[in-house]
């Protein structure tokens, strides 16, 4: 943050939720000019926008999804610096009209999300940011941020070199995310999904991500876990735009806790109280798992991050990889699979080679929170051979759940069902995420102080003025209709909305 104020070039390397979006808007704020985010995210430039809106921050998204002439509005408005921040495309930024009128915008700094993908050297590299080097040449007075939360050294020095950084600050964090525990397991035939049941079963009430390989693997998975009473919803690429964000805002309002999704699900995610998230299959690259698994646990609470990988995963990674044409890109592809067979198949503790991968030298040499290391569960290793298929949880005992999952304690279990249920339908009514009215940690803070007035409301992290402003009088009548006997009336499919008792 300080590199940006004081005009340098800067390279961010910080984990899922570690807090790189604060890097850069923080900075817009007290500069007071217009910070331009490019990122290839609709969803996630509409999300921090609306954030941000929440906030009393004025930022907005420039999209082809805008009608011409709302894009025509936002246009004007930023060229009369009417933004702390503003969001595109790379693609938007590419065309030459773009550049036209952004030399016209008082701008602050460009600072430029899921950087990796600049790199032909990253796990998700993207053509269209190559033309992002032409920043530098077309804008040479301002600062230059790169953002990324996966980038190996080679990753990070191919970032320097594309976006021509200029003796930049570089910030690189840690890898380790200490509240994660890795567990890997190789299943034979039908084990999958009885594991997939067990572990599922230990996170009641809490929110999880099911990553599978393929739409059909998607379709069938959603399909077993209703069978067995654990609701859940897919997500998946050919799905209509429409169902894939109705999916999304179902699961990120808490209406249905489990979503199975492929890998199109999940960047820019901003939801964290995700406890455990679970792979049906090897992903591409440990950048990807790395990624992906880190979608768990960013309030830095406990969480799982669980594999559950067959043969049969490699052996299709490896087929993929021989069928790539151009030399260089397949040889990458062979490097990242030898990579991430290496982890699956590996004693060692995987916080230490996850950490080795990406270029960290850690000191120590067990983590006591991954299996490697002994930090397994009766679900995970009791043999599911002669198991049958069983529509009642488990009686085998439990490996220590997260506190998250299990309940907070001091808060009535009632009152925080009822005030979720209060959010999803402020949520609905604004027609943003239910996180955006306030993240779960606000929502236990409110439950244990029960606040009565806007100063209360003040001292509970995450509410600043604005915000205490816009919802706290609302707040209050939800917490004296709880008192005067209003609860959270069940819905099925897990949609609750208040209702009053009597």
């Amino acid at each position: 943050m300080r590199s940006l104020i004081d005009g340098q070039d800067s390279c961010v390397v910080m984990p899922t939720g570690g807090g790189k979006s604060l890097c850069y808007q923080l900075p817009a704020v007290m500069l007071g000019r217009t910070a331009i985010v490019v990122s290839p995210l609709i969803a996630l430039m509409q999300d921090q926008a609306a954030q941000l809106a929440q906030m009393g921050i004025p930022a907005a998204v420039l999209n082809s999804s805008l009608p011409s002439e709302k894009q025509a509005q936002v246009i004007a408005k930023a060229s009369q610096g009417e933004y702390r921040l503003l969001y595109l495309s790379p693609e938007r930024l590419a065309r030459g009209d773009t550049i036209a009128w952004l030399q016209r915008v008082p701008i602050a700094f460009f600072a430029i999300d899921e950087a990796h993908c600049i790199s032909e050297w990253g796990h998700e590299f993207r053509p269209e940011y190559r033309q992002l080097s032409r920043l530098r040449a077309n804008f040479p007075d301002h600062p230059i941020a790169a953002f990324t939360a996966s980038a190996t050294k080679r990753v990070r020095h191919d970032i320097l070199h594309q976006l021509q950084l200029r003796d930049p600050h570089k910030c690189i964090a840690s890898f380790h995310r200490r509240n994660l525990r890795y567990l890997v397991k190789q299943c034979e035939g039908t084990a999958q999904p009885r594991l997939l049941l067990r572990a599922l079963r230990n996170y009641k009430d809490s929110s999880i991500i099911v990553y599978a390989p393929t739409i059909a693997k998607v379709e069938e998975t959603v399909d077993f876990l209703e069978e067995h009473q654990i609701p859940a919803i897919g997500y998946h690429g050919k799905m209509e735009a429409v169902e894939r964000r109705n999916n999304q805002e179902r699961w990120m309002s808490d209406e249905v806790r489990v979503l199975v999704g492929t890998i199109a699900f999940g960047l820019g995610i901003n939801k964290a109280s995700v406890r455990a998230v679970v792979h049906l299959a090897l992903p591409k690259s440990i950048e990807q798992y790395y990624q992906e698994a880190g979608r768990a646990g960013r309030d830095g609470q406990p969480a799982d991050c669980i594999l559950l990988w067959q043969k049969r995963d490699a052996a299709l990674l490896a087929y993929f990889a021989d069928q790539i044409v151009d030399p260089a890109e397949r040889e990458r592809a062979w490097q990242r699979y030898h990579s991430i067979r290496r982890f699956a198949e590996s004693n060692s503790c995987r916080h230490r080679e996850i950490c080795l991968h990406f270029g960290e030298s850690p000191k120590w040499t067990t983590c006591g929170a991954c299996d490697a290391c002994g930090c397994e569960s009766d679900w995970l290793v009791k043999s599911v051979k002669a198991e049958k298929p069983t529509l009642r949880p488990p009686a085998t005992p439990r490996m220590p759940a997260p506190a998250a999952a299990v309940g907070v304690p001091d808060i009535d279990p009632a009152l925080r069902e009822y005030l979720r249920a209060w959010r999803r339908a402020a949520a609905k009514e604004q027609g943003v995420p239910a996180f955006v009215v306030m993240h779960d940690s606000a929502l236990d803070e409110i439950c244990r102080r029960q606040p009565g007035s806007i100063p209360e409301l003040l001292g509970i992290s995450g509410f600043g003025e604005y915000k205490a402003l816009l919802y706290g009088p609302r707040i209050f009548e939800a917490l004296e209709q709880f008192r005067n006997g209003a609860r959270a009336a069940a819905i099925p499919g897990r949609e609750q909305r208040p209702t009053k008792a009597g």
